[in-house]
């Protein structure tokens, strides 16, 4: 099919691949998620009688061969396409004729991306929430399995104060939970539907904007038709921005265990079938996958920037430079779930060595504890900060698993609070699961063959 914009001259071959690039493959990501958007947008111009029940009726039965052949990987996007919504509507046309012409009436193709990957980064934050709570989960029960398991509390890198290998987990499970819910409260402000607001103005006709809106399972439309356009790239940026907090979160699990497991430490051991080897050293059993999880952090670090540099000088109004922001929030969506994948794994097979971290915990580990008691029997902090401190060759250690049980306030060692972590985990996994259950139900009411998410 000819391009969307197509008049009476033939575009020069090299500007046609520096405007599409690689737009054309990445748009493989969006096909099913323009599949919903186009039938909601057929049904709502068969509502103002822009179509009748006939022609409503059979392109949605071709939407549903495109998904369909989509599910085989038998729907290609071509370079001279430009995009996947060129794709289906030459699909829709070279089956059906005028009626296929009829698909994009009172729709730009600006305000059909938009949907699009508004579908898409909807259902993208829920698989991320969902991926990161089967992460915090392999942390809570790691934690469970270690409650009594000592470890050396440490800042600057130096032995600091008593800690637990519980504690130590949690701390990530408490974080990425945090995380997902964040993403929870993202999902309300991507659950907005742009359709309607074609290139940035609106049209003519009478679109039931609401009516749209609600086939797509949408909470509501964004109302003003210049902030759906001005709201591009700006919501991609605020889904990579949480997607790098979870990245975040998974670069400093990764540091820790490299550390932790190293023969010198030997607090933990890796599973063996997620480390690699050398080419040329025998022994070595190299653990790639934490080095690349930092790395890879960086990469998703570098798609949240691309996006916000991308969009930070832009006029009102659509502009081809919102092309160049879908390929970091596919990259990015893409990339955090897979860290979260493979640290999940990572974490479920970790080895614990109990001996080991409880003959890490020497003497000075105790030194602040030893203040404290001094305080309880009636000295003055500083004083007895200072006579500690230059006595420490007299500080004497004590059993380090009943150690744990001295600190009873909320959130240390001797009061960990899983009970409450795992409320939490339950409460953020019925939240996601709710979600995706009402999505599931709105594809399948739209397009049958669309039973399952579209990611």
């Amino acid at each position: 099919m000819a391009k969307l914009w197509q008049k009476n001259y033939t575009l020069d071959s090299m500007m046609e691949h520096f405007t599409v690039r690689n737009d054309y493959i990445y748009d493989q990501e969006l096909v099913l998620s323009d599949l919903i958007g186009s039938a909601a947008h057929a049904r709502g111009l068969n509502r103002i009688s822009i179509l009748s029940e006939e022609e409503k009726d059979v392109l949605l039965s071709g939407l549903g061969e495109i998904a369909d052949r989509r599910k085989r990987n038998e729907f290609g996007i071509k370079l001279s396409d430009e995009d996947c919504h060129t794709a289906i509507e030459g699909y829709l046309t070279e089956r059906f004729g005028d009626v296929g012409k009829k698909i994009h009436t009172g729709r730009s193709r600006n305000d059909q991306v938009q949907t699009a990957l508004r579908l898409y980064m909807r259902e993208a934050s829920l698989k991320l929430a969902s991926s990161a709570l089967s992460f915090a989960s392999s942390l809570i029960s790691l934690a469970r399995e270690n409650q009594d398991v000592p470890m050396p509390g440490r800042t600057h890198m130096q032995i600091a104060m008593p800690s637990s290998v519980a504690l130590w987990a949690l701390s990530f499970a408490e974080e990425t939970e945090e995380e997902a819910a964040m993403l929870l409260d993202l999902y309300r402000v991507l659950d907005q539907s742009p359709l309607g607001s074609a290139a940035s103005y609106g049209v003519t006709l009478p679109l039931d904007r609401e009516y749209t809106a609600s086939l797509m399972g949408f909470a509501r439309v964004q109302n003003n038709v210049l902030y759906a356009n001005n709201s591009r790239g700006k919501f991609e940026a605020m889904f990579l921005d949480h997607a790098e907090y979870l990245a975040l979160t998974v670069s400093k699990l990764a540091q820790d265990l490299m550390l932790f497991t190293l023969p010198e430490f030997g607090y933990f051991s890796l599973p063996r079938e997620l480390c690699t080897g050398s080419s040329i050293m025998p022994q070595k059993k190299n653990p790639d996958g934490l080095e690349l999880a930092r790395s890879r952090t960086s990469l998703v670090s570098s798609c949240s920037l691309r996006v916000k540099s991308i969009i930070k000088a832009l006029p009102s109004g659509y502009n081809r430079d919102f092309q160049d922001t879908k390929e970091p929030l596919i990259e990015g969506f893409r990339s955090t779930e897979e860290l979260l994948l493979i640290m999940s794994e990572m974490i479920s097979k970790l080895e614990v060595h109990p001996d080991r971290l409880i003959a890490a915990c020497t003497p000075e580990l105790y030194a602040t504890d030893r203040v404290m008691e001094r305080v309880l029997s009636g000295g003055n902090f500083r004083d007895s900060y200072k006579d500690v401190g230059l006595n420490l060759d007299k500080v004497k250690g004590e059993d380090p698993v009943a150690s744990l049980g001295k600190r009873t306030s909320i959130g240390t060692t001797g009061n960990l609070g899983i009970e409450k972590d795992e409320a939490w985990l339950s409460q953020l996994e019925d939240g996601v699961r709710e979600r995706m259950e009402h999505l599931k139900n709105v594809y399948s009411s739209l397009i049958p063959g669309i039973s399952e998410v579209i990611i």
